[in-house]
């Protein structure tokens, strides 16, 4: 199989917001937001250029009505407190903006074939007042030391909203033992394109740093990756621990015939390599609202390192 070949092209047709995890068996699992936005898939391979013809499996269907009954959003799957976990966010068919961040546990250790059980909407701290609230969506988990992570964006602000990414402690897979703290919010004109946004964190822990990278602006082609930088060792609850990219990390590249990178998760490929999974598109002109046209496709781009910090490039190879 010639790798190369893979990298920076459709690979996943009309999968958006990929996510790949690589169990402790070696197995992989990929998960994505499907363009109907009405379930939840699965993919599983012991190979991670095999996914994409790997059998697809829906382990959940939206509600009819009432909360989680449109907008399936963002699926990924993890495996923390010695249970696997899917984390999505859905809205409701009476008012589809109504976002919020839900939790999936399976029953059993195998996440293709056991039942997968509702935990409901993700739980906040008692004396958190304002987390999940609003419109929230993309949470993510990540774990320093012995204590576990959860990032997500949601939007505050009246009139034009503007969505930001907050983190917290966990006490469990479905509920938060802290208060949210605002990671970042869009100060710069590259996550101000059509919607003030910042969404879809993803981690990379390497070379005793942690890095979150995010998507920012509409979900067109100005959408683009941004990233955070913090020390472990640090308090991570602490805004001032983290410092963000003054300029996107990732952004379209008409040169290269992709638009629109973002939403991006990572993991090491069969040789354990790292990659980043990532969404994109390769037209520039967009039939209707971007945000239910399906052709944004999972792609693979292999991760270059300079004195240890990670460089996204569409010419990595």
């Amino acid at each position: 199989m010639d790798k190369k070949a893979l990298y920076n092209k459709p690979w996943i047709l009309q999968r958006a917001d990929p996510y790949i995890l690589r169990s402790d068996s070696g197995k992989y699992y990929f998960t994505a937001s499907v363009p109907e936005y009405d379930r939840i898939v699965l993919r599983c391979s012991d190979s991670l250029y095999r996914l994409d013809t790997a059998e697809e499996k829906e382990i959940w269907h939206k509600h009819d009505k009432g909360p989680q009954s449109k907008h399936i959003w963002a699926p990924e799957i993890h495996f923390l407190f010695g249970k696997w976990y899917i984390y999505y966010s859905g809205s409701d068919v009476d008012d589809i903006w109504a976002l919020r961040p839900y939790v999936l546990e399976c029953t059993g250790n195998d996440p293709m074939k056991d039942p997968w059980v509702e935990k409901g909407k993700m739980g906040s701290h008692p004396d958190d007042e304002f987390s999940f609230r609003a419109f929230s969506l993309d949470g993510t988990v990540f774990k320093v030391q012995d204590t576990w992570y959860y990032i997500w964006a949601e939007k505050v602000g009246v009139g034009k909203q503007i969505s930001n990414l907050y983190i917290a402690r966990m006490k469990n897979g479905y509920t938060l033992d802290s208060v949210q703290v605002l990671l970042t919010t869009p100060d710069y004109d590259w996550e101000r394109q059509g919607f003030w946004v910042n969404e879809g964190p993803a981690v990379l822990q390497r070379g005793g740093r942690i890095y979150v990278t995010f998507s920012a602006s509409e979900t067109g082609i100005h959408y683009c990756i941004g990233m955070l930088t913090a020390d472990p060792q640090s308090d991570l609850l602490d805004p001032l621990s983290w410092k963000k990219e003054r300029h996107p990390v990732l952004a379209s590249s008409p040169e290269h015939g992709i638009y629109g990178p973002g939403h991006n998760s990572f993991t090491v490929d069969d040789d354990g390599r790292d990659v980043m999974i990532y969404h994109a598109r390769t037209e520039t002109e967009i039939i209707g609202d971007p945000l239910y046209n399906p052709n944004r496709h999972t792609m693979i781009m292999p991760i270059a390192y300079d004195e240890g910090r990670p460089i996204f490039s569409f010419e990595n190879a």
